[in-house]
């Protein structure tokens, strides 16, 4: 069964990773779908039915996105209050339409790995700062199929360190 993967990045002419992360995906097309969401919405405006329908063909989806201060690119967090919305993602009555699914996370970091987490300088681990989104899946009875960081972007973007996340990013999606 192929993975769903839904891409959130602003600016993906400008990205480094992301879109080295986009092009290796959509060599598989036997494998994965790639979803580049400000490329399908460029106003922003989701269709969320669309979007609804096509998350329940998969049984894997992925959210892929740079880490933005701290947290998901707002179009991101917009897609989340739209598309998983009460009666359909959850609620009582909703079927819990993505309960048999696994969803996972995959993120470029700029900063280090070593300034995440207590004896860092931004205190919280990425895992950590990731939590909101692994108790939405949960919530909508989901499997959180945690995430895969790649830190370092802003300031080792070397073709060389992002040709390195190549191996360990599909991974991460094909053990989902």
């Amino acid at each position: 069964m192929k993975t769903l993967v839904l891409i959130f990045h602003p600016n993906m002419d400008q990205s480094v990773i992301n879109k080295r992360w986009k092009q290796e995906l959509e060599k598989f097309p036997d494998k994965y779908v790639v979803r580049d969401l400000h490329a399908l919405y460029p106003d922003e405006k989701i269709d969320v039915r669309a979007e609804q329908q096509i998350m329940e063909e998969f049984d894997k989806i992925v959210f892929q996105f740079p880490l933005y201060w701290f947290n998901c690119p707002p179009f991101l967090k917009k897609y989340v209050d739209e598309v998983l919305t009460y009666g359909w993602a959850y609620g009582s009555k909703s079927g819990y339409k993505l309960s048999n699914k696994t969803i996972g996370f995959a993120v470029s970091v700029g900063i280090s790995e070593a300034e995440y987490g207590p004896n860092g300088q931004y205190k919280y681990t990425i895992e950590e700062l990731l939590r909101p989104f692994e108790v939405t899946i949960l919530y909508i009875k989901a499997t959180y199929g945690s995430f895969f960081a790649y830190y370092d972007i802003e300031v080792n973007s070397t073709e060389e360190w992002i040709e390195r996340s190549i191996q360990p990013f599909t991974q991460y999606i094909d053990g989902l």
